[in-house]
C-alpha cells in the first residue's frame, strides 16, 4: 500500500493545477489555491483516510506535513 505521503501527493496532483509538486513543508497559503479548492481537498483527504474531520478542522493544519503527521499518528 502506498505511504501516507504518496497518497497525499496523489490527492494534491488530482485536486490542483499546480505547475510543480509542492514541498510538504510549503504553507497552504503559499500554494496559491482558493478556499473553496482547499475545502474540497480536505473533503477528499477525509474520504481517503476516513478521518471524520469537519471543514473548519482544516484550519489547524499549516501544510501537508502537518496533515501527514496527523494521519500517521493514528487519527484515521
Amino acid at each position: 500500500m502506498p505511504s501516507t505521503g504518496e497518497r497525499l501527493s496523489k490527492l494534491v496532483a488530482d485536486s490542483f493545477d499546480l505547475d510543480h509538486e509542492p514541498s510538504f513543508d510549503t504553507p497552504f497559503r503559499d500554494l496559491d489555491i482558493n478556499s473553496m479548492d482547499g475545502v474540497r481537498f480536505f473533503k477528499l483527504v477525509n474520504d481517503e483516510f476516513d478521518l471524520g474531520l469537519e471543514p473548519q478542522d482544516c484550519l489547524r493544519f499549516k501544510n501537508l506535513s502537518d496533515v501527514e503527521s496527523f494521519i500517521d499518528a493514528g487519527a484515521g
